[in-house]
């Protein structure tokens, strides 16, 4: 087996949601009475990784971890006490980067704000990713949103007072009832708080979701008004002063979401949970979305291969770093000058960088580039 002593990153997926919002095909269960069962399993593994064996090789305990991610399902339901005894076994187990980003993905409407933030800052995470959606409160009632959007403003003025300074929105496009004057009202509140990142996703309708068992009902914007919109938010963030650095993904300065920019680049990270997805030894994997079949030492399954040529370029060009033009492909070349001619497309420096017009159509960019490497 290939190994490598290259910094990574590791991903714990929280399963736990109060309900199921009805555009979410993220694996997620309700019953919280198994919480203390799952923090305890994640140590064992994070100590052990004995559902990975066979995919990962000894020495990944000699390999610097630069980011842990908590992410969902809602992981601020977990208590910070459980937070911070599966940061101390990730830090027990692995040498951790004193600077390494600690995130922590949160639900708005959070109790006891002040005490939870506090806490979970004293147990080490440094950054939060809060689910906004929507500052309207029509379009948030139509996603299933619990809360209001002033839960949202006072949960991000408690993890700023409690010493947490990187702090990212998430905000949707295309959502029942949107326009352009609705999403400009959400990114105006999003703005007025003192956040470093946003994160805006186009809903995608997907499969086994309540939307899209509904979907001939659903009142959402068509493709244009959402093309219309993305590119307006684009103009819009730019213009107060936001680096759009991933297709979906927006920040102040340089407050890129570190871990997330990591999958971009193509960089190994280890995934632990239900549901969790792993990248290493050149290997991906997965645990099933199964929180019983997590519990009782289910063995992760093989994905394939990882971190092909292809993949490393696919995932480059989602980013404004875009990727390098292999030196010997003229027709990977005349390629991209021809979707630069569309205003899809920058080419400069021996590298192809999507426009924004080209981060909307980048499934098609994207796989036209690829087809002829």
């Amino acid at each position: 087996m290939t190994s490598s002593k290259e910094p990574f990153g590791i991903y714990i997926h929280v399963p736990f949601c109060l309900s199921k919002c009805p555009y979410c095909d993220f694996y997620s269960e309700r019953d919280q009475k198994l919480v203390p069962n799952y923090v305890e399993a994640v140590k064992t593994e994070l100590r052990t990784l004995e559902r990975c064996k066979g995919f990962v090789s000894p020495d990944i305990y000699e390999r610097e971890v630069t980011s842990i991610y908590f992410g969902g399902g809602t992981p601020s339901l977990l208590a910070p006490s459980h937070i911070g005894s599966v940061i101390k076994c990730v830090k027990e187990s692995f040498p951790v980067s004193t600077d390494a980003e600690i995130t922590l993905e949160c639900n708005p409407s959070v109790k006891e704000k002040d005490a939870f933030f506090l806490g979970i800052r004293q147990a080490g995470v440094n950054r939060v990713s809060l689910g906004l959606q929507s500052a309207v409160l029509s379009e948030r009632r139509a996603l299933g949103r619990l809360g209001s959007p002033e839960d949202a403003k006072n949960a991000v003025l408690a993890a700023k007072s409690a010493g947490i300074d990187d702090i990212s929105l998430d905000i949707m496009l295309g959502i029942p009832g949107q326009t352009e004057e609705t999403l400009k009202e959400s990114l105006d509140f999003a703005l007025s708080l003192p956040v470093t990142h946003l994160s805006v996703y186009i809903l995608k309708l997907e499969e086994g979701t309540l939307f899209y068992k509904r979907r001939e009902t659903l009142s959402l914007p068509d493709d244009d008004q959402t093309a219309d919109m993305y590119l307006f938010m684009c103009s819009y963030l730019k213009e107060k002063g936001m680096r759009h650095y991933e297709i979906s993904n927006f920040c102040f300065g340089d407050n890129i979401g570190r871990h997330n920019m990591s999958y971009w680049r193509c960089s190994e990270y280890l995934g632990v949970g239900p549901a969790a997805h792993s990248f290493v030894n050149s290997k991906r994997f997965y645990s099933e979305r199964d929180l019983r079949g997590f519990l009782n030492g289910q063995k992760c399954v093989y994905d394939g291969p990882g971190g092909t040529e292809e993949e490393r370029l696919m995932l480059a060009l989602r980013t404004d770093e875009g990727a390098a033009a292999p030196d010997t492909n003229a027709a990977f070349k005349k390629r991209a000058a021809e979707f630069a001619a569309m205003g899809l497309v920058n080419c400069k420096n021996g590298r192809a960088v999507l426009t924004e017009k080209g981060f909307l159509l980048s499934n098609y960019v994207i796989s036209e580039l690829l087809s002829v490497m």
